[in-house]
């Protein structure tokens, strides 16, 4: 068994903006109690941008960074539950867009917390050989699925994408993408739903905010210890962004002393399986995080499911 690590990562977003101000003027709301309750300033909208547009962009830029070609990828992973196609998959159309030829291609749905999900099987395929050089992407459009007459839910999603890209490490070199801890509570999942062939995203906001203020942080530890990090080595957290309060509920019991959390969601808004890779791709780009710092990856969301891992930043 080899092991897995981050060559480079990459973003898109649409150029569409839209303010909490655009938003009072659609619904009964403000500016300040939308950053009051969940901390969004702006988000993003796509307009004819498919998912597929949207996850192509960003894994085009992850693999420019990363200095491979088309050809060295041979596994392409998309996590979504926004995709309006059943088939062909998303992951198929992103490889044909960038001309990547007969690569292992499939999607992934566990919403929010897709990318986590995605970048584990990832690790474990290439771990195995059953791969070499693999692309994750998060990419969703939540603006097809949301009601926008609906104040309590138009308020929180964006669209876009982030994308990484994946390689294998040699036997005896470190693995640079650590175990992956994930579960889901499958009882609760009515939680956070987009039911039907038309359904709109909904959820239960308050009972979602209990659950994920309360029940991850101890589970984000267990991540760190498979990983042997300690918290303090911890250089960044980077959550699911669904809301600023429960970004710093969970950042408060972990206690990372050393740690920029990140908080993408103030300019993005909640953009579910995007959120995690959308915001590691920005703080790398920033260079905010050390080439070969410990990150904690935490997405929790839709299901309700939950996964994280420490991986190295690129």
């Amino acid at each position: 068994m080899m092991g897995s690590r981050l060559l480079a990562m990459g973003h898109y977003q649409p150029a569409r903006l839209i303010t909490n101000d655009d938003l009072a003027r659609m619904v009964d709301t403000n500016d300040e109690w939308i950053r009051d309750r969940v901390g969004i300033v702006t988000r993003r909208v796509a307009d004819t941008e498919t998912v597929a547009d949207m996850a192509t962009a960003a894994a085009g830029k992850a693999l420019a960074n990363s200095g491979l070609t088309p050809a060295d990828i041979d596994l392409v992973v998309v996590a979504t539950c926004t995709s309006v196609d059943r088939s062909p998959n998303v992951a198929c159309r992103v490889a044909a867009k960038l001309g990547i030829t007969a690569p292992g291609a499939y999607d992934i749905n566990t919403a929010c917390s897709g990318f986590s999900y995605a970048l584990g099987t990832v690790d474990h395929a290439l771990s195995a050989g059953a791969a070499r050089n693999a692309i994750v992407i998060g990419a969703e459009k939540l603006s097809d699925f949301t009601d926008w007459t609906d104040r309590s839910t138009c308020i929180l999603f964006g669209d876009g994408a982030g994308a990484a890209v994946v390689t294998a490490t040699a036997e005896g070199e470190p693995s640079g993408v650590g175990p992956v801890l994930w579960g889901s509570v499958p009882e609760r999942s009515e939680a956070v739903r987009i039911e039907g062939r038309h359904g709109y995203v909904q959820q239960e906001g308050q009972s979602v905010f209990r659950w994920a203020t309360t029940a991850l942080a101890p589970l984000a530890l267990q991540a760190c210890e498979r990983a042997g990090v300690a918290p303090e080595e911890i250089a960044a957290f980077v959550p699911h962004q669904a809301n600023a309060r429960i970004i710093d509920g969970i950042a408060k019991r972990l206690n990372l002393p050393n740690a920029i959390i990140a908080k993408d969601i103030v300019e993005s808004g909640n953009t579910s399986a995007a959120s995690t890779p959308l915001a590691l791709s920005k703080l790398i780009e920033r260079r905010e995080v050390p080439s070969g710092a410990p990150v904690l990856l935490f997405g929790f969301g839709g299901g309700l499911t939950y996964a994280g891992q420490v991986v190295r930043c690129p």
